[in-house]
């Protein structure tokens, strides 16, 4: 009973939860609105020992050894190109570094073997019974599993048809964020550089296998706005008012824009529902704890996907037992990592030139630099991984 899975969302948790419940003897379903998987997207990271292990119990830790991006030091400069501020590698890079359109794929290749994918179609509506849930598409015909979980971000379909309307669990945190590729005409060799006023942030990082291309990352602070998430020119049009009339690269940066076919644009937020399942239903990674950046929400993800398949194994037909002791034992190592979200705005774009002064200056230190890596290899570590009793493929 309970074998029959659809996962809704198929960036990092969904196939991660694939891959494990397919382990598990599971028959999951993941459904995407996207026609096919999507690749690009920022690098993401993984660091200290809970996220290392569960990359290891999947096999994937020499893979992703072996196409990761070496980290992404960080360099802050002024108008003039000067240099103020220098981070490490391993500031934002963590122990594992690799492009988030590679772990995505590295993912969905691992799970396919036993995971039904259905791209370019999305779940339109949920209806409980007895036994399972009827689930309408908005393109396929209807279809009944014995359960339904949300992989589907921070703005996850799922979360609002069985808990309610996204404006009740997530909020804004008073910053928006913007990814596109471009040429690297700055010829960045290694990491970013980036260039501060206050409330904003424009920088560009390196592509560390095409030396050509690199990769624009841009921060404002906003008040909520009002757009289509669906209207890329309507967003480019957005981040162009925000920054305009700025020096430096900036509108070398912005033009590139203009002619981008790929650009990322959210805000910075984070999602706090009160409880990740209801019924049948249960949602897992961004959907139920997640922030936009700086939240370790990708290694937060695949150690999820790691439980909630674990524990659906272990209770057999007892969905209910296994929602709550996967709840139970990630519910505070989740909101633990989640807060580092909340810093990330006012860390990338200081709100005053007094604050960009500040963080310049105190993150100049090796010592602070230092104590700031401990305690968030201390924050993603810490958590007690059960051995759920799958021997290694290797």
């Amino acid at each position: 009973m309970n074998r029959n899975v659809l996962i809704s969302g198929a960036s990092i948790a969904g196939p991660a939860l694939a891959y494990w419940l397919g382990r598990h003897g599971f028959h999951p379903t993941v459904v995407e609105l996207a026609p096919a998987l999507r690749g690009g997207g920022q690098a993401v990271d993984f660091r200290g020992d809970t996220h290392l292990t569960v990359l290891e119990r999947m096999d994937l830790l020499p893979e992703l050894r072996r196409i990761q991006t070496g980290g992404s030091p960080m360099r802050f400069v002024d108008e003039s190109g000067r240099t103020l501020l220098r981070l490490p590698a391993e500031f934002a890079g963590g122990a594992v570094e690799v492009p988030r359109g590679d772990l995505a794929r590295l993912l969905y290749e691992r799970g396919l073997p036993h995971t039904e994918y259905v791209f370019g179609d999305c779940v339109t509506g949920l209806t409980e019974g007895p036994s399972g849930v009827r689930v309408d598409f908005r393109h396929g015909a209807s279809r009944e599993f014995d359960l339904v979980i949300g992989a589907d971000g921070l703005h996850s379909n799922v979360r609002r048809l069985a808990f309610g309307p996204e404006k009740d669990y997530v909020s804004h945190l008073g910053y928006y964020a913007a990814t596109w590729q471009s040429p690297n005409d700055l010829e960045v060799e290694t990491g970013s550089v980036g260039y501060n006023t206050p409330g904003r942030l424009a920088s560009v990082g390196a592509d560390h296998r095409d030396p050509s291309r690199a990769g624009a990352f841009f921060v404002f602070a906003a008040p909520e706005l009002s757009y289509d998430r669906h209207d890329p020119e309507q967003q480019k049009r957005l981040i162009a008012d925000a920054f305009s009339g700025l020096g430096w690269e900036v509108p070398r940066l912005l033009d590139s824009l203009r002619r981008a076919p790929d650009l990322y644009f959210d805000s910075i937020s984070r999602a706090d529902v009160p409880t990740w399942s209801t019924g049948r239903v249960a949602l897992v990674g961004d959907a139920a704890c997640g922030a936009t950046i700086g939240g370790m929400g990708t290694g937060t993800a695949v150690v999820a996907a790691y439980v909630l398949a674990g524990e659906l194994a272990r209770a057999a037909d007892d969905h209910r037992a296994a929602f709550t002791r996967y709840e139970h034992r990630l519910r505070r190592y989740a909101e633990g990592c989640q807060t580092g979200g909340e810093r990330t705005g006012k860390f990338l774009a200081p709100g005053t030139a007094t604050g960009i002064r500040l963080r310049n200056g105190v993150l100049s230190k090796r010592l602070f630099l230092n104590w700031m890596l401990k305690v968030g290899e201390r924050v993603s570590s810490d958590v007690a991984l059960p051995d759920y009793g799958i021997a290694s493929l290797s």
